[in-house]
């Protein structure tokens, strides 16, 4: 039953979405749709269409994917908002593609209504591997770093024409750029991690003064074993004054599918050195399977793991927030997911595993305020029991990670899984987390939430008549 439903979906897919397009290069100074305002709030619905006997290896509602696309929003204290970009889609029941930008006024409580910064419709995608990112630079202009993907779609760097304000963007480049992960330093500029599909995923790095003129590719890591023909990563990143720092799983033979390990490297002088967490010189790229910068073999484990996010302790320390599982596959045959946070203490790694989930995509991110950390994930099952997300749990520890306790539920009784909750950058008591839902298991539409500190929950509005609206308090 389940694998004819994601037929089903798939079937759908095709139909909504039509034919592809080929991309247009180069592209235009002025876009299609650039600018445009959309009326409310809907989050894309996608399938990877890699369907088992329990649904797909992941699908639903996924405006807030990916865990590797960072940050996806800032609070600007300047102006006392919160801009935040997400993967959108303009009806319900329309599976395409569009780059979407928003603004919550904490002054006010509302939500400006969103603006399209590109619109993947134009190309045929509905792929939310083309998800942007977000950041702002010293003089308060927001920039949006939209996803590539593979070699088939260069990634577009945006730039709003006036400070702190998402009504207009203009095309700044583009670049084969998947998965950034963009940071900004008012003295040194951007940092950008990203992927390049050279054959397999490899992380690169690149910095730039001023977001037009980039630096050379660098490349952190391509490691293979034996007989391995392959490599590939995937990578999550953070940055703790200008300390920049990645944890990095492998995939054995270039397989995504196998995904393991846990790397973590670090940069005091802004890439042009790197070191393990306690200051060993790492050559990059790193090739080699054992080497310093590895911190966990789930490997030798026979053990999958997806890293999730990571922050810092008070002592600039980093914390990584991962989970575990058996292989890929959905439902009970990747056996028990389970929950880790894996800290550095400035002396080891101390490993907690706290909770479990029933899917790999279950995503969710850390919070490090002081003595109290905070983990916001989809730990409990949802509606759909097997599909990526779930019901969205508050866990709170008091040990610097140690233990951890479950504290409160964010969201229960719901029509649709939750998923992919993401921490905004600097992020303001009243917009802590935000993220989206949707059905997994078929298609529907998706709605946006966010949460406060505190734990109240509000669903942004899908329909606004005008230019700011109050959001939907649900919990």
């Amino acid at each position: 039953m389940r694998l004819l439903t994601t037929l089903c979906v798939a079937l759908t897919l095709l139909s909504a979405a039509g034919p592809a397009r080929a991309e247009k290069k180069p592209y235009p100074k002025s876009l299609p749709h650039e600018n445009s305002t959309v009326d409310g709030y809907r989050g894309i619905w996608y399938t990877i269409k890699q369907g088992h006997e329990y649904g797909d290896k992941y699908s639903g509602g996924l405006g807030t994917y990916t865990m590797k696309h960072i940050p996806m929003a800032v609070y600007a204290p300047e102006v006392n908002k919160t801009f935040f970009v997400y993967g959108g889609t303009p009806r319900d029941g329309e599976f395409y593609l569009q780059c979407m930008v928003g603004c919550y006024d904490h002054a006010t409580g509302k939500l400006q209504k969103p603006r399209i910064a590109y619109d993947k419709g134009q190309d045929g995608v509905l792929d939310p591997h083309d998800d942007p990112t977000i950041q702002i630079d010293k003089d308060g202009y927001i920039w949006i770093f939209v996803a590539g993907r593979s070699t088939k779609r260069e990634g577009l760097r945006l730039k709003s024409t006036k400070p702190y304000d998402i009504t207009s963007f203009k095309y700044v480049n583009a670049s084969f750029m998947a998965y950034p992960q963009v940071f900004y330093d008012k003295d040194k500029g951007f940092f950008l991690f990203f992927t390049r599909y050279d054959g397999v995923r490899q992380l690169f790095f690149q910095t730039s003064k001023d977001g037009k003129k980039w630096t050379q590719y660098r490349q952190l890591a391509s490691i293979k074993e034996g007989s391995e023909r392959k490599s590939g990563h995937y990578q999550i990143s953070n940055m703790y004054g200008t300390k920049i720092c990645t944890a990095f799983n492998r995939h054995i033979n270039g397989n995504v599918d196998t995904r393991t390990n846990i790397y973590f490297v670090q940069s005091e002088d802004w890439g042009q050195t790197w070191t393990t967490v306690d200051g060993k010189p790492v050559d990059i790229p790193v090739t080699q399977r054992y080497n310093d910068a590895l911190v966990r073999d789930y490997q030798s484990m026979g053990r999958n793991c997806y890293i999730k996010d990571v922050n810092f302790d008070s002592n600039g320390n980093p914390v990584i927030l991962y989970l575990t599982a058996d292989n890929h596959i959905a439902g009970p045959e990747g056996g028990i997911r389970k929950w880790h946070t894996l800290h550095w203490t400035g002396k080891e790694w101390v490993e907690s595993q706290f909770t479990t989930s029933t899917h790999d995509y279950d995503s969710g991110s850390l919070w490090t305020d002081g003595k109290e950390w905070t983990v916001i994930i989809p730990s409990d099952p949802g509606p759909q029991h097997w599909g990526t997300g779930g019901e969205i749990v508050r866990w709170k520890s008091k040990d610097k990670g140690k233990t951890w306790k479950r504290d409160y539920n964010l969201t229960s009784g719901s029509t649709y899984n939750h998923g992919y909750v993401r921490r905004p950058q600097n992020a303001h008591p009243g917009f802590y987390a935000f993220w989206a839902d949707g059905n997994p298991d078929a298609p529907s539409p998706s709605r946006l939430y966010f949460c406060t500190k505190d734990g109240k929950v509000f669903r942004m509005p899908s329909e606004m008549s005008a230019e700011w609206a109050e959001p939907e308090r649900i919990r």
